[in-house]
């Protein structure tokens, strides 16, 4: 059937084939679809004919290409830039989300099974952080996404980053020799006290993730003095099971003689972001998935491989040696460890089975939800939980000031805030305690000094009223009723600085005139001393 480039045509009246006038009608209204010509192929053919050809011809060409076709009897431009399909798009590793190759001091560490790769973020002054990586990725790949993450950038101003690679596992390493033999699980952990004697380090931070983070337990195990805490991803605590030890067993082979095949790559994918990750997040599966098909050299990774699964057990037990049932050599880990892993990850099972080993009164036990790869999938959780960890074991870490937060404010966590007001209100309730002391201290000086000022008047007044009622009653010859052994009673109403009184009763005896308050079985004889004396009655 008859076709136009770029848009529709109709029919010829004669195209009926059987010569009826119904059908010519109806192939008259009938039009048929074309596919439009490729982008690509328009725009080459225009620039090369405007390179043959003067300005004239070049618009003349323009104007073909947005040419009129007549649709059902009608005119309508099509232009061929109306749908554009990219082609040619492939997905690089993304150096702009914060490399941090370029920020290491690279450096090689000898040891009795070779060299090992050794990359050093921060300064060397400050308490260090020993980083291992997981199967299939090597320092970079593995955490550079995280340590540039916004809230743990502020992390490096107080911390000393020493990023470990297992033996031939980072960029661009070449093919281990034939008859190189790899080190096991427990070798790769004994090479770290290398790393430790040729910087100088006495105690370090471990952080590890998958077979990175079994290597640092066993480290930690073998040499608790060495380490001061753990921050363990997806960690495994077992020696393999049946099915792994099967299914890696055919990748190593496979690595071997094939190099990366698909299911090699489908195992790496499924032990690092679990069923079904491109629902997740498409873009980082498929930046994944190339780093695994380029940046891997498959010799050296059938070599780790073969070494993780030939693990044996950590030999950790919650219990205290000596209990019966348990193992002799069993103990668990003394330092601090916090056991995190993501809700969708394949490893769970294998957290939970070492959180069973480890001591609940020094260990915790973290799942992320919505996520397999912690590191990469939700990396503010884990830089929230990391610092957390940090500032309980006493290491100071500055609050953090993310992009997001406005007008580049701190970033306060809870924590913080809660222990800040604590600490305010605990000052604000000492400062009004001691307030109030010292106005009952004011208040007691000023009632002392008012009942001694009284007392005072009172003896004053009372030995005056005394003198003049014997003087009154010497000069009326002993008119008096009362007997010189009774006594004249007056009120008198002591003040305690408050406006309150207590009634006392003041008693004039014999002719010397001395003065008593009080019953008569206790009383005080009243001086100018404002401390009165007890006297018997």
């Amino acid at each position: 059937m008859p076709q136009a480039e770029g848009g529709y045509i109709s029919l010829p009246n004669n195209a009926n084939s059987n010569g009826n006038g119904s059908g010519s009608a109806i192939y008259q209204s009938t039009t048929e679809p074309t596919a439009p010509p490729s982008v690509f192929e328009s725009v080459k053919r225009v620039i090369g004919q405007a390179m043959k050809s003067t300005p004239g011809d070049s618009e003349e060409l323009l104007r073909l290409e947005r040419q009129a076709v007549l649709v059902n009897g009608s005119t309508m431009p099509v232009d061929p830039m109306d749908d554009i399909e990219l082609r040619s798009v492939q997905l690089q590793f993304p150096n702009a989300r914060g490399s941090i190759v370029d920020a290491c001091e690279q450096r090689r560490v000898p040891t009795d099974k070779g060299d090992i790769h050794v990359a050093i973020q921060g300064d060397t002054s400050k308490p260090a952080i020993v980083t291992y990586h997981d199967l299939g990725l090597n320092y970079a790949t593995s955490f550079a996404g995280f340590f540039n993450f916004p809230l743990m950038r502020g992390l490096l101003e107080n911390f000393c980053v020493y990023h470990v690679t297992a033996p031939g596992q980072e960029d661009g390493a070449p093919t281990l020799p034939e008859d190189y033999v790899y080190p096991t699980m427990d070798e790769l952990a004994a090479q770290l006290l290398f790393v430790l004697s040729h910087f100088g380090l006495k105690s370090v931070i471990g952080f590890g993730v998958g077979a990175g983070a079994n290597i640092l337990a066993r480290f930690a195990h073998g040499h608790p003095d060495k380490v001061g805490a753990l921050c363990l991803i997806n960690c495994v605590s077992t020696q393999s099971g049946w099915i792994e030890w099967g299914y890696q067993s055919f990748n190593a082979r496979f690595l071997r003689t094939k190099g990366m095949t698909q299911g090699v790559i489908d195992y790496l994918m499924w032990h690092h972001f679990g069923r079904n990750p491109e629902e997740r997040n498409h873009d980082l599966v498929q930046m994944y998935r190339q780093h695994f098909e380029r940046g891997v050299n498959p010799t050296n990774l059938a070599m780790l491989i073969n070494a993780y699964i030939h693990r044996n057990d950590l030999h950790l037990a919650r219990t205290p040696p000596g209990t019966p049932g348990t193992e002799t050599a069993a103990t668990t880990l003394k330092m601090p460890v916090i056991n995190i892993t993501g809700s969708l990850s394949p490893h769970v099972d294998d957290t939970v089975t070492f959180n069973g080993r480890l001591d609940p009164t020094n260990s915790s036990w973290m799942k992320i939800s919505d996520c397999a790869m912690v590191l990469e999938e939700q990396p503010a959780k884990l830089a929230e939980a990391f610092r957390l960890f940090l500032q309980g074991e006493g290491y100071a870490t500055p609050l953090s000031t993310p992009a997001s937060s406005p007008c580049g404010t701190k970033y306060h966590t809870y924590s913080s805030i809660f222990f800040a007001n604590f600490r305010e209100q605990q000052l604000q309730a000492a400062q009004e305690r001691e307030r109030e002391r010292e106005r009952e201290r004011q208040q007691q000086r000023q009632l002392s000094m008012r009942v001694g000022n009284r007392l005072r008047e009172t003896a004053i007044n009372c030995t005056t009223s005394g003198s003049s009622s014997n003087n009154s009653t010497g000069n009326t010859g002993g008119n008096n009723n009362d007997d010189d052994n009774n006594s004249q009673e007056m009120d008198m109403d002591l003040s305690n600085g408050n406006g309150n009184g207590n009634r006392a009763y003041v008693t004039t005896t014999d002719t010397a005139g001395t003065l008593y308050y009080g019953t008569q079985t206790n009383k005080i004889r009243i001086t100018e001393n404002p401390l009165p004396e007890t006297v018997s009655s």
